[in-house]
């Protein structure tokens, strides 16, 4: 009877551990892969080099040193703070910057852009940016919500193309700064919630992120918009943050650098598009080499690593650090010296103005 009852309580717990393991969800489904290649975890970049999307949200007021710690084991020589906002906590930030780590950060001032089009908006704005600039900023930030959040003085949503807006890009031409915009978010956000959107695990995990077809308005509208003011400000240098969301169409992506020889990229939060095209990103890398600067987006240290592996290696299939962003596996561009320079430092050193180039190699 003893035999028995054992029996019977060793083969239900393997049923409820078999079943169990049958019934996890694909947000669970998360193995470790059995390939064995060669490869490792780069922990360092190879050349110092410039973050020109880095967000330190309290840098007016905040201890630096553990931010320059990590910044020290990554080989993160300069960081550009998109967050310094405008105004007194600009200057502070700028301040506290001068005051601890002068050549280390810089900022760039941000607009709230609400309002627009009302009696004075434009001048006050305008010069409030001139403003910015005289005291520490290298550059203006425009955050998505220019585009999809922002109203004008009426309440409508306030397009980026807006010719109210128009004098604030041509400042910036004539001040010699750079704007680095992000517009919009991924293409998939306003595409069909259903099996066929590559995007459906982040949707499904983050359901915020989904957007109905028109809203606030098409994707391609938002874009374009986005595009009509690159081409209508030549002499204005513009940064488009996340590539653009083109880094899943290199070939797009491409023409429009040929189109507006004004706009750059960066690479924040879009590693993952890199890493699963590894030969064509990397001809697309070499030959637009000039106009790709490093960016990562959110203060993670933990996820610079793949960012590193990814540009510099040739390592094959390892992973990516979200499963949500990225379920694929990732492959080294194994990128040329120069071509990696540029995209870590050279290119930033040349568009955004007043960085130490002392921090870095010829």
């Amino acid at each position: 009877m003893l035999l028995k009852r054992l029996l019977v309580l060793i083969f239900s717990s393997f049923f409820v551990s078999t079943i169990s393991a049958q019934d996890i969800s694909f947000e669970e489904y998360n193995p470790t892969s059995t390939l064995v290649v060669p490869g490792k975890i780069i922990k360092r970049a190879k050349y110092p080099f410039i973050d020109v999307h880095g967000h330190q949200y309290r840098m007016a007021t905040q201890d630096l040193s553990p931010v320059i710690a990590a910044m020290d084991t990554l080989n993160l020589a300069l960081m550009v703070n998109l967050s310094g906002r405008s105004g007194e906590n600009l200057k502070q930030s700028v301040k506290n910057i001068a005051d601890h780590y002068p050549n280390r950060f810089v900022v760039f001032a941000n607009i709230d852009f609400n309002g627009a089009g009302g009696k004075g908006w434009i001048d006050k704005t305008v010069s409030q940016l001139k403003d910015d600039v005289k005291n520490g900023a290298r550059g203006l930030k425009v955050y998505k919500s220019l585009g999809m959040y922002n109203k004008d003085v009426d309440g409508n949503r306030l397009a980026i193309d807006d010719e109210r807006l128009d004098l604030i890009w041509k400042t910036c031409g004539d001040l010699g700064i750079p704007v680095l915009i992000h517009a919009a978010d991924p293409k998939s956000f306003w595409d069909d919630f259903d099996s066929d959107n590559e995007r459906w695990l982040e949707l499904k995990t983050h359901p915020r992120r989904k957007r109905g077809a028109d809203n606030p308005a098409p994707w391609e509208q938002i874009i374009g918009e986005q595009h009509n003011m690159f081409k209508k400000h030549p002499k204005t240098t513009f940064i488009n943050a996340h590539m653009g969301w083109y880094a899943n169409n290199l070939g797009r992506l491409g023409e429009l650098l040929d189109e507006m020889p004004n706009m750059n990229v960066g690479i924040g939060a879009i590693i993952a598009e890199l890493g699963r095209q590894p030969r064509f990103a990397k001809a697309f890398f070499i030959k637009y080499q000039d106009r790709i600067l490093f960016g990562k987006d959110s203060w993670k240290p933990e996820e610079f690593p793949t960012y590193f592996r990814v540009l510099e290696s040739d390592d094959e299939y390892f992973p990516y650090h979200k499963k949500y962003h990225a379920f694929w596996p990732m492959y080294g561009l194994d990128l040329p010296d120069e071509v990696l320079k540029k995209v870590y430092y050279k290119n930033a050193l040349r568009i955004v103005p007043g960085l130490d180039k002392t921090l870095f190699p010829n």
